[in-house]
């Protein structure tokens, strides 16, 4: 069991935590035969911000139940960032701005949906990954493109697949979501593997491109920001 006190507040702290993260075995997950929910979790920043951005800048982020009868809920928290963005410590810039959205739903899902990545990382614990740690909740990236794993392009239908991988170990998938439209990278995270990642990123889908809980946590953020800029 891993114990966390507080998100670091360095890339040294938080490198060094990622190796332990991403060392750790928790028990996997599967999805539950009678139904499961699914909260996805996403931030925006202001307009405007350019490169990497830096400490202080506004964020906007939200977060997105949908239960197994298809009820939804929505939590949106604004806070500055603590951090700018550097790949691989994207923890720094976003992870305590998701956990207090998701921490703002009326109850916990059963799985977490970051827009982030898990175990394509270079200490195997990317943002999705730990995010899922620190909530104590399954979790599964989804990206537009791997952080450093590779694989080829899965064929043109819905629903193909093709791994991806990063130096020999399976970390993931490349989720073909709509016939025709570029796929998504689909990542193993906390407790749930690159089978598990490509089959919860499908069933959420819905025929739209991005799982339904992420595409509401970004709809969320994005209108939260909009509302505060015409105040």
């Amino acid at each position: 069991m891993v114990e966390f006190h507080g998100w670091p507040e360095s890339p040294a702290a938080l490198e060094a935590l990622q190796s332990v993260l991403g060392a750790a075995t928790p028990e996997p997950w599967q999805p539950p035969g009678g139904g499961w929910s699914a909260a996805g979790c996403f931030v925006c920043f202001a307009r405007g911000t350019s490169g990497q951005g830096s400490a202080g800048d506004p964020g906007w982020a939200a977060a997105a139940l949908l239960r197994a009868d298809g009820s939804r809920s929505v939590a949106v928290v604004r806070a500055p960032t603590g951090y700018g963005y550097v790949p691989g410590l994207l923890a720094l810039r976003e992870g305590p701005l998701l956990e207090a959205a998701v921490r703002g739903l009326p109850e916990m899902p059963d799985l977490l949906i970051v827009d982030g990545t898990g175990r394509d990382h270079p200490r195997r614990a990317g943002l999705a990954l730990h995010l899922g740690a620190v909530l104590d909740l399954p979790s599964v990236g989804v990206t537009h493109r791997p952080l450093r794993a590779t694989g080829p392009m899965p064929p043109g239908e819905q629903g193909a697949i093709s791994p991806l991988q990063l130096d020999g170990e399976l970390v993931g998938y490349w989720v073909r979501t709509r016939t025709g439209v570029r796929p998504l990278a689909a990542h193993a995270a906390w407790r749930t593997g690159p089978e598990v990642a490509a089959f919860v990123v499908l069933a959420l889908c819905r025929g739209q491109r991005a799982p339904e809980p992420l595409r509401l946590a970004r709809r969320a953020a994005r209108e939260a920001r909009a509302d505060d800029a015409r105040r």
